[in-house]
């Protein structure tokens, strides 16, 4: 599909008829999120707890300087001393450049699969939120020699579509994990400074893989080249979903009209979102925060005024949770719900809105209601808004 003049691969998210989450990728310039590169540490600005790494020539990382305690180095570290200019450590990309901000690379090497993620950093082991109780048991009881194992070097976080997996395919998964991490490991250390040595899979490859498996219903494509790449995957990783793909190949009906995916880009676009009530929202990103504003509009409920607000506002919560994944905005959100009086109805929608963002891939969290009702939560920065990866597009 087109965008604007440039060609690229778009991947869509579709829920109940609904699209959730929009990616794109230039077909000639993938994006280097997730990548492990043998950076090398331009200068220490400890006053801001940071180091500045290039990971080629004249391109310039942010590295918070508390994340290098476990930092695997490709130079030679004499005695145990402060991370210095000139030293060449294994970073990874965890954040994409966005707004004049550059891009932020971790020390702590991350090693996705579909059901595990291997990390160096952090040597913990830890369990979805999202699985049930009866599920954290049992995986953990499985992974139970692995976490006690004395010579570990690794940490471990069990992905919540582990709760469909046999032992098995955990442990497999794991070995494969942990052979990938020896061998970057092990080529980090003889490689030449600013070499990239692990490079993450495409966006539909990643979107395949992340995807909660009790929810995936079919995977369609009209990219044939695409459709063997994917198929190759599931065969390899997940032979039980491989009757889920499926080769597009209408030509009188493209699949991006099908699905309706223009309708979703002019959404985005534009900061009002009606509500199906007649209420509606405006999205606007300033420098510091995302600002979202809740609206009576047309809506002519006939019951009682707090109650019409209730509707409105629990109604609102739900399509916030949707847009921000669709958008992807990140970082401070501030939501001006409509005020309501009763502090039963404000728990309410506090929790509603909790249970929307549950359902979203990319870690969010609501923190609080202020004393002027404007709900305050946070989401994880990973990749850039929508509407910035559009214009860069065109």
């Amino acid at each position: 599909m087109e965008i604007c003049q440039v060609p690229c691969y778009v991947c869509a998210r579709e829920e109940d008829g609904r699209i959730m989450e929009l990616r794109f990728e230039p077909i000639d310039h993938k994006s280097a999120l997730g990548n492990i590169y043998v950076g090398q540490v331009e200068n220490i600005a400890a006053n801001i707890g940071a180091a500045f790494v290039q990971i080629s020539a004249g391109e310039r990382c942010y590295l918070q300087l508390s994340d290098v305690q476990d930092a695997i180095y490709a130079s030679v570290k004499k005695e145990d001393r402060p991370i210095k200019p000139g030293d060449e450590i294994l970073v990874q990309i965890n954040r994409e450049a966005m707004k004049g901000k550059l891009p932020a690379v971790t020390t702590n090497l991350n090693f996705t699969g579909k059901y595990l993620v291997l990390t160096t950093g952090d040597k913990k082991f830890g369990l979805s939120n999202k699985l049930s109780n009866d599920d954290r048991s049992r995986l953990s009881k499985w992974m139970e020699e692995e976490i006690h194992r004395p010579d570990k070097e690794y940490g471990l976080i069990v992905r919540t579509n582990a709760a469909d997996a046999s032992k098995e395919e955990l442990l497999r998964e794991l070995e494969y994990l942990k052979s990938l991490y020896r061998k970057v490991a092990v080529a980090g250390k003889s490689r030449t400074c600013f070499s990239c040595i692990y490079k993450t899979e495409p966006i539909y490859i990643s979107a395949v893989r992340d995807i909660n498996s009790r929810s995936l219903e079919e995977i369609l494509t009209d990219v044939p080249e695409i459709f063997q790449e994917i198929s190759g995957y599931l065969k390899e990783n997940s032979p039980e979903e491989t009757p889920k793909i499926r080769l597009y190949e209408d030509k009188l009906l493209p699949l991006y009209k099908l699905h309706r995916l223009e309708t979703a880009l002019e959404e985005i676009r534009h900061e009002k979102v009606w509500l199906k009530s007649g209420g509606f929202l405006v999205i606007q990103q300033t420098e510091a925060f995302v600002s979202i504003d809740v609206n009576s509009g047309k809506f002519t409920g006939r019951k009682k005024m707090q109650e019409t607000y209730r509707k409105i506002n629990l109604e609102a919560a739900g399509e916030i949770a949707r847009q921000l994944q669709l958008r992807n905005l990140s970082g401070l959100i501030l939501i001006d719900f409509i005020n309501m009086e009763n502090p039963d109805h404000q728990d309410e929608l506090f929790h509603v809105l909790q249970k929307h963002l549950r359902r979203d891939p990319v870690k969010a969290k609501a923190v609080d209601i202020t004393p002027l009702h404007i709900l305050e939560m946070t989401r994880k920065k990973v990749r850039k808004p929508v509407i910035e990866e559009l214009r860069e597009l065109r």
